[in-house]
């Protein structure tokens, strides 16, 4: 058996199509694009590649996109007060703030901060908390894209058992949820978890979400499983891996994202989507039925 590769460079082109002909749409009822405001403090190199790539993607689609990088001194009020500044500014219809946050500055505040109508990137606790209600809710990108690797791969989730590597609040908590809102049987390991191989070699779906290069070999996944690799992982050597022996593994399961070139390219494209989720919501019209929020709830 050689598994299936599952292209989400392929799948992320296919939505940006979607999104440019639906920001045409929006553009001719609002007048204007649809605007995105990338916070960033520090210099942090990881987040700094990140929204490059946020800004380059949402040019081509069509959303008027800027960064507002601010130093890594910045206090609380400063950024607490540009956030209230943002929320309150009709152009704007959806807001990231990149993390990680230099170490003075509180993650929580800036949750709590950031209105919920624009929280496009799921972290604000109403955003959470509409997900666990099994309520329409802005998620978390990376849970997302797997979940539209998922549907677009028509993977069967009803009654089929899900096991998930990692309890992160961006990828493992709300991925637990959405599949059980689609009647998913889910297990969730960790670092503290016995025989890990147990569980993986059980599971007909693997999400693996734990940042530990090429640890989950082919004696660890059951034949014919679709496996989802969340790690991005850099080798000595300059590369990029993921969590999943890709050589071997591919051997035994039905399907596989690779790394890189799997979830990453969808993760950045389902940001945007959801920034046209915020923006269709704005107006005082019905929303297209594809624009519903949560709707892998």
């Amino acid at each position: 058996m050689t598994a299936r590769i599952l292209d989400g460079r392929a799948m992320g082109a296919e939505i940006k199509a979607e999104l440019r002909d639906d920001i045409r749409r929006y553009i001719e009822v609002a007048g204007r694009a649809p605007g995105l405001v990338i916070v960033r403090v520090g210099g942090d190199a990881a987040s700094g590649v990140y929204s490059k790539v946020i800004l380059r993607v949402a040019e081509e689609v069509g959303i008027k996109a800027s960064l507002e990088q601010l130093p890594i001194l910045t206090t609380a009020d400063e950024l607490h007060s540009l956030l209230m500044r943002l929320n309150n500014d009709e152009t704007t219809q959806g807001i990231i703030v990149q993390m990680p946050l230099p170490a003075h500055l509180s993650q929580k505040m800036v949750a709590d901060t950031v209105s919920a109508s624009k929280d496009i990137d799921g972290i604000s606790p109403q955003s959470a908390g509409n997900l666990f209600l099994g309520l329409p809710s802005f998620l978390p990108s990376t849970a997302a894209a797997v979940m539209e690797i998922l549907e677009r791969t028509q993977t069967v989730l009803a009654g089929k058992r899900v096991v998930i590597l990692g309890r992160s609040n961006v990828v493992g908590k709300p991925l637990s949820m959405m599949l059980l809102q689609k009647n998913a049987t889910v297990t969730v390991c960790h670092s503290r978890t016995v025989d890990l191989p147990k569980f993986t070699r059980q599971a007909d779906v693997l999400i693996t979400a734990v940042g530990k290069a090429q640890s989950i070999n082919a004696e660890m996944v059951r034949p014919g499983a679709v496996v989802i690799d969340v790690g991005i992982n850099t080798t000595q050597e300059g590369g990029i891996v993921g969590d999943v022996d890709f050589t071997s593994v591919r051997q035994v399961a039905g399907s596989l994202t690779p790394t890189p070139g799997g979830v990453g390219p969808l993760t950045n494209v389902l940001l945007l989507k959801q920034c046209m989720q915020a923006a269709w919501s704005t107006l005082d019209i019905e929303m297209p039925d594809h624009h519903s929020a949560g709707r892998y709830q």
